[in-house]
Formats: C-alpha cells, sequence, structure tokens
C-alpha cells in the first residue's frame, strides 16, 4: 500500500525507494513520474539522482538535447557519472553514445520527438537497466511527431514497467504507484484523503472520473475549512513554487 506524500521530497524519496526495488528486482525498463506542472528539470534531477549515484562512473545521465547536456556539464563539473544528449541529428549514432563499462542509464525528461533515436538507444542497451525520469513521450502538445513516431512510442512505451507515479488531481485526490504495489486512487473527503479504489493498470482519464464520481462526498457548508484540514498536497506547491523562483 502507496502512502501520500506530504512533501516533494517525501515523493521523490519513494520515487526512489520504488526504483531501488524495482531494479532490485530485475526491472530493466522503468520509468518514474511526478506529474506537476511547474517542476523543473534540473532541480527535480538532483533530487532523484542520489538514489542512483551508488553507480558512480557506471551511470550515465542523458539529456533530450546537446544545449542542456552542456550546461548541465558545467553545472555538475565535479560529478563522478557520465553526462551525454540523446541526439537526434544527422550522424548521431547510438552505439557511440553507449559503452560497453555503462552498467545503467537516467534519462531526464524525453519528449515524443526523440523516440525514435530513444528506442534505439535502448535496444543498444539491451538488456542494462534505464531510468526514464518524467517523459513527455505520450505529450500530444509535443510539436513534430507523426503516426510513424506515435507508432515507435506505443511500442516503446510497452516495454516500460512504471516503479513510481504521482498525479496530484487537485481539489478532488489523487493517482499514485509505487513499485511492487498496485495502482491507487486516492480523493478528498471532508478535508482527509481516503483511498476509493487500487487497480492493477494505470486508469484513463475516463475511469478515474467515473470512480471519483461514484463516490459520494460529504456536503460542504462553503465555509473554509480549518488549517488542519488543509490539502495534503499543499507542502508540495510551496516546494514548486520554491523551485520556479
Amino acid at each position: 500500500m502507496s502512502e501520500l506524500p506530504n512533501s516533494l521530497e517525501d515523493a521523490i524519496a519513494q520515487a526512489g525507494a520504488a526504483t531501488q526495488a524495482a531494479l532490485a528486482d530485475g526491472q530493466t525498463r522503468l520509468q518514474v513520474d511526478l506529474l506537476f506542472p511547474e517542476l523543473k528539470l534540473m532541480p527535480l534531477a538532483e533530487m532523484f539522482l542520489p538514489f542512483l549515484t551508488e553507480y558512480g562512473d557506471k551511470l550515465k545521465v542523458f539529456f533530450a538535447d546537446a544545449g542542456a547536456a552542456g550546461l548541465a556539464r558545467r553545472d555538475w563539473a565535479d560529478v563522478e557519472f557520465k553526462i551525454e544528449d540523446i541526439g537526434t541529428g544527422m550522424g548521431s549514432s547510438p552505439e557511440s553514445k553507449i559503452q560497453p563499462e555503462d552498467e545503467i542509464f537516467l534519462f531526464l525528461c524525453p519528449t515524443s520527438v526523440e523516440v525514435k533515436q530513444l528506442e534505439k538507444l535502448c535496444a543498444t542497451i539491451d538488456n542494462r537497466p534505464i531510468v526514464i525520469l518524467n517523459p513527455r513521450l505520450e505529450d500530444s502538445g509535443v510539436v513534430g511527431i507523426g503516426y510513424a513516431a506515435r507508432q515507435i512510442r506505443d511500442r516503446f512505451l510497452s516495454t516500460i514497467e512504471s516503479s513510481y507515479y504521482l498525479r496530484p488531481i487537485f481539489d478532488e485526490g489523487a493517482v499514485i504507484r509505487s513499485y511492487p504495489g498496485l495502482w491507487e486512487i486516492w480523493q478528498e473527503k471532508g478535508g482527509n484523503y481516503e483511498k476509493i479504489a487500487e487497480l492493477p493498470k494505470r486508469p484513463s482519464g475516463d475511469e478515474i472520473d467515473m470512480i471519483l464520481a461514484s463516490q459520494t462526498k460529504p456536503a460542504t457548508s462553503g465555509e473554509a475549512k480549518p488549517a488542519s484540514q488543509s490539502n495534503v498536497f499543499r507542502s508540495l506547491q510551496r516546494f514548486i513554487r520554491a523551485l520556479r523562483n
């Protein structure tokens, strides 16, 4: 059973522990989703990376583009792990980016634009473990993805195991999954959060709406809730605002 986190730090600690558990079980293609729209890449990566730094220089971290990778090399000059870009340009060879001594790979926020190259890289990586942090592979708003790329995306996504997923449904609840547990839907009721469903697979948006709608929420008087009944995600929102500034 999962527990809803009380802060962004708690959520990342849960994500790290779940990912380590999945790796220990032999899972080799993992995805971590912390779905807060204002959460920036670099602070998130810096908070998650300690869960993988035991691999030292055997860890390779991939950014979506060469510019982001270059900035990371400048800002993280003293790290042990290696930094690379996915590389979607002409002549960018997956084989040149994957070395025999690399043991584990972290991909940071790849989008549907990079999915073809990402699949090629993972084919070269073969059975070595990968972790994909906050991808946007299913973002329909990404420009430049056609039918063929959508087919590649869907094929690639079918090979990925979710080690951690947290999506707040603000003012209503949250969807959470922490490996090896089930997918859970929590709902706010009278200032408290209750788990209302457990599912073997990730629920669609329509399924979430139906489950939430099936619950009878207590009537409210319209008065403001006392501070003790504040949204469990309020501290998460404070962290996100701090990261944005």
